[in-house]
């Protein structure tokens, strides 16, 4: 499992979890929009979601377990990490007398959670409803609470409301700085690097090697040949006692370096919600199951670290919660020149699109003309601008002309920052059809129990709950998805047309089709199955084993169309492994 390196003080996971309890430990947390006030733009189906999905793993764990509903609801809170423990005590003494009284009477978490008040009605519903209905059931199941003179508290009818109480705001204003900036939460120099992982910190760009001095941090050119401090952090610096010169004249001046980015959305991030935390038989054969639920919040649920583009790492050092091959456009570039060694930033964001790169998002890449290296950046926003959990979805879809103008401003941007020399891909937007003709009839983590639940059930709960990640795409209406798709296509195609048209002083400027549907293509080939690439909690984004693959693709479109994107091969690359050995690592 991961390692907690991080260290963040108690208070500030509490409020974080507070915050997210309901929300963010489902799959709801899949819908992948950035944090901005309030905390959920939609609570109400956030809250309704999570508190189903609970409500059904406490039910199979009771059976699972052998237990009664009561038992297992009093140690519920034992499968949390310690800091979580007296909040999950005080939700489970505000609701766990209601919901243990309404599963012992074999209703199922629809209605649990309507009778309780965390879901709003409306007819959603994740599980088959009961014979009587569910709007019947709802009312009886709140006839019996009432009966039993068990009224339910508003305190989280509204979960944003939690960042009101005493000891929790500023906290709140905490995560909001950090979830709406996308900065490093730990910089104490300002440079927009920091020395610990999460919180938008190494695990998103280079470690900063020297946190007391904004002079210091990957990617910049060395100061004085860093004969003596290791101003790039790349893990080269001193004299050559031999020749006299710095190894940093010896062994990097003169080689091509490109560092590595990408502008993008959750896909770029690389967003996953562990299946463990959605399996009960797991979970009730594992009482460390969420050991590691907070780190993986601070990431955001994000997995930089692991992704196609700035992925650095083995992923079995995150095992369970995360398993499969590593390569990335980072890993690549950095094997051909060891120089660039931690010359890397990942500014995905959840729920990014041209809109909200081109507000806010960009200004947070970190890049400087007169003092840094030259940059290859990709663009890629591939699905959110046609992506929304909106009833009337296409209305919210973003425009050919809005792509265009949006686009084009983030590119005049980029050229105010970039060095000289950098390269920019504009990569084109996914056809998400592949998700519902490949998932709908499997079953979801949440029912392999009893193979009661679909990813079609899960698709129309949450375009019920209007909080889908993607309603164009997750839909059983094929005119739609086909909808969706042409606008994809669309606007894929105005950032084509950009690329040919529009030139910039500091940077080329490139188009390449998504890689996501060849790299499905190619496992197919290798006798894989489609739904094996797909995130297996959300049902949407690339999971783990298509990372290389999407870096494959992408590659083989650099060789076969631009090979002057290939970064030339250091010569002096056995000189640096023999004498810095891993630079330090990561």
């Amino acid at each position: 499992s991961t390692q907690s390196t991080w260290g963040f003080q108690e208070p500030a996971h509490m409020g974080l979890f507070s915050v997210v309890f309901f929300a963010l430990l489902a799959i709801v947390a899949a819908r992948s929009r950035p944090i901005e006030p309030p905390l959920f733009s939609n609570a109400k189906g956030g809250t309704c979601a999570g508190c189903t999905i609970i409500v059904a793993l406490v039910e199979q764990l009771a059976e699972l377990d052998n237990k009664t509903i009561d038992d297992e609801v009093a140690q519920l809170c034992n499968r949390f990490p310690g800091p979580l423990k007296p909040l999950c005590k005080t939700l489970v003494d505000m609701f766990g007398p209601a919901i243990i009284n309404l599963l012992e009477q074999k209703y199922n978490p629809d209605v649990v959670c309507n009778a309780i008040g965390l879901c709003g009605g409306g007819g959603c519903h994740l599980f088959p409803p009961p014979k009587e209905g569910l709007e019947a059931a709802i009312e009886t199941a709140k006839g019996m609470l009432i009966a039993n003179n068990m009224r339910m508290p508003d305190l989280l009818k509204d979960m944003p409301a939690i960042c009101k109480l005493p000891g929790i705001k500023e906290i709140c204003d905490i995560i909001y700085r950090w979830g709406s900036d996308h900065y490093p939460l730990d910089d104490a120099d300002k440079d927009d690097f920091a020395p610990l992982s999460t919180f938008r910190g190494a695990d998103w760009r280079g470690r900063d090697c020297d946190d007391s001095n904004p002079n210091y941090y990957p990617g910049r050119t060395p100061i004085d040949n860093d004969a003596v401090h290791d101003s790039n952090c790349n893990g080269i610096k001193g004299v050559d006692p031999v020749t006299n010169k710095t190894y940093e004249e010896l062994f990097c001046s003169g080689t091509a370096h490109h560092g590595v980015a990408i502008l993008g959305d959750s896909a770029a991030a690389h967003f996953h919600i562990p299946p463990i935390w959605m399996t009960s038989t797991y979970i009730a054969s594992h009482n460390d199951t969420f050991d590691y639920l907070i780190d993986i919040l601070e990431n955001e649920l994000d997995w930089p670290m692991l992704s196609a583009t700035t992925g650095f790492t083995d992923s079995a050092r995150y095992s369970p919660e995360i398993a499969g091959p590593v390569n990335s456009t980072y890993l690549f570039t950095r094997s051909r020149n060891l120089c660039i060694h931690r010359d890397y930033q990942n500014i995905g964001v959840n729920g990014a699109r041209a809109g909200s790169m081109n507000d806010t998002i960009m200004q947070t890449l970190a890049r400087n003309q007169k003092t840094d290296y030259p940059l290859s950046v990709m663009y890629a926003l591939i699905g959110n601008d046609v992506c929304n959990g909106h009833p009337d979805t296409v209305a919210d879809m973003t425009t050919e002309q809005e792509m265009h103008d949006e686009a084009l401003s983030t590119m005049k941007y980029l050229d105010t920052i970039l060095p000289k020399g950098s390269q920019v891909t504009m990569m084109g937007l996914a056809d998400g059809r592949i998700l519902y003709e490949t998932l709908y009839d499997r079953i979801h983590p949440l029912g392999s129990l009893r193979n009661d639940v679909t990813y079609s059930m899960v698709y129309d709960f949450l375009n019920c709950l209007s909080i889908s990640p993607c309603r164009g795409w997750m839909n059983a209406n094929a005119t739609l998805r086909n909808i969706t798709t042409e606008r994809a296509q669309n606007l894929s195609s105005v950032l084509n047309k950009l690329s040919q048209t529009e030139k910039f002083e500091n940077f080329d400027l490139y188009y390449t089709e998504n890689p996501i549907g060849p790299a499905i293509q190619e496992w197919v080939a290798r006798g894989g199955q489609a739904w094996q690439l797909i995130e297996p909690v959300d049902g949407f984004h690339p999971g783990q084993l298509a990372q290389p693959l999407i870096v494959d693709v992408v590659y083989q479109w650099v060789a076969a169309n631009h090979p002057e994107l290939l970064p030339p091969v250091n010569p002096n690359n056995a000189a640096i492994l023999k004498i810095f050995g891993d630079q330090g690592g990561h």
